[in-house]
């Protein structure tokens, strides 16, 4: 292991041996599997060590040069310099680095502008969509007024008549672009056009596709878009948080409706760590590393389709490939766990017009940006097929040990591509 990741749990070790165990296993159990699950990723060394820094203990209700408590002066510059990176690398006017994750950077958008009963419109969640975008579960779905569109059956896109149609109709206060599972590109532009004439505030999610953006593998919302939410993890490849941008008009708006509106004091260590993983994302690496996330894409996906696996919109532009598992006759859920046993770890996902029960679906969910990050590449794509399909293949037959078998050609190619922070 990393001197870094010694020094992270050295202490623990003796004030937490229990805690201790389980973050080693979990550090041995992420180094010995494929992490293929699109919402996730490894941050740097430098992220982790701003995430678990003594900036943890400062509390800072408020914002800079304008807090609640004393004792401010390196906060205020943390905090500064994670807004000036994030507006300088999307380019947009401002930006909002408090959210505690992407759920309520959401909500603050929807705190920002409506009123409780007004109508939203947002992509379904069986389409791709996210529970944040109007789902009945969702306190977005009951507070209120949902609307949807989804995907064509035929080509499982977007068709913007239809969205346009939709919105003509329901005259939404708030639309909504981007989604959980949408592996093909957004028309920012497109939807823009549409909320300009209903005259709705556009809200482009690119929580799963930010770090595409970043990178320029991605066309970007900004300029299109009244606001954008991201997470910073998955394809940024930052801590566990969240910001909100967006234009100058908004940006009032969107800071009281983040505080005092819906959260206390920000979490200083994650602040400090978007601040690294935004200036990671501004090299010229990171735009390698956003390219070639796309080409690990779409060679999986070639490769999947090579051995008779049917991709909902028949491919991929991004860092996400949705798999419709009919044809072959197994549920994604029992495909996930099989696959996970075997040393491939993803998420079984609905798929657009899906006849199986939501906690029991017909898909699977694949990213490649955290593979990408290990340093694969398009000629590890096709050996990666080949255990999913083998994998699947063997949980359909009930043959365990083929799926032992292959856990253990895993554990051995993983070897060659050593996890950040956690090395043998």
């Amino acid at each position: 292991m990393t001197d870094a990741y010694e020094a992270l749990t050295a202490k623990l070790a003796a004030a937490d041996p229990e805690i201790e165990r389980l973050i080693e296993a979990e550090g041995r159990r992420e180094s010995e599997k494929i992490r293929l699950i699109a919402s996730e990723n490894y941050v740097s060394e430098a992220v982790m060590e701003a995430t678990g820094s003594i900036l943890t203990n400062k509390y800072s209700e408020g914002y800079a040069q304008k807090r609640y408590y004393e004792g401010q002066q390196n906060v205020d510059q943390v905090e500064e310099l994670a807004i000036a990176r994030a507006k300088e690398l999307f380019g947009v006017d401002h930006a909002n680095v408090q959210p505690y994750s992407g759920s309520p950077a959401n909500l603050a958008v929807y705190m920002a502008f409506l009123k409780p009963g007004d109508t939203v419109m947002g992509m379904a969640l069986d389409m791709g969509g996210h529970l944040t975008h109007g789902h009945t579960v969702s306190a977005t779905g009951k507070w209120f007024n949902p609307v949807r569109y989804g995907v064509r059956k035929d080509t499982g896109r977007i068709d913007l008549d239809e969205v346009a149609k939709v919105a003509r109709k329901e005259r939404p206060k708030l639309m909504i672009c981007g989604g959980t599972a949408i592996p093909r590109t957004i028309d920012f532009e497109g939807f823009a056009e549409i909320a300009r004439e209903v005259d709705a505030v556009l809200l482009a999610d690119i929580a799963h596709i930010a770090g595409l953006v970043a990178g320029g593998a991605h066309p970007s919302p900004a300029g299109h878009a009244d606001v954008i939410s991201t997470t910073t993890h998955k394809t940024l490849r930052g801590p566990r948080g969240a910001m909100v941008m967006c234009d100058a008009e908004h940006a009032k708006a969107i800071d009281k409706a983040v505080f005092p509106g819906l959260q206390g004091g920000p979490h200083n260590h994650t602040t400090a760590a978007i601040a690294v993983a935004l200036h990671e994302a501004a090299r010229e690496s990171f735009r390698d590393y956003a390219g070639q996330i796309v080409k690990n894409s779409r060679a999986l996906a070639k490769a999947l389709t090579d051995r008779g696996y049917d991709l909902v919109s028949g491919g991929t532009d991004n860092h996400l490939i949705l798999v419709d598992l009919t044809s072959k006759e197994i549920g994604g859920k029992p495909a996930a766990k099989a696959l996970d046993a075997a040393g491939i770890e993803l998420n079984f996902n609905a798929v657009p017009y899906d006849q199986r029960k939501p906690f029991d679906p017909s898909g699977l969910r694949i990213g490649t940006a955290a593979v990408t990050t290990r340093g694969m590449t398009e000629d590890d794509m096709d050996p990666i097929a080949d255990w999913i399909d083998r994998a699947i293949g063997a949980a359909k037959a009930e043959k365990e040990a083929e799926l032992e078998a292959v856990a253990a050609e895993i554990r051995e190619f993983c070897q060659t591509y050593p996890i950040p922070g956690w090395h043998d």
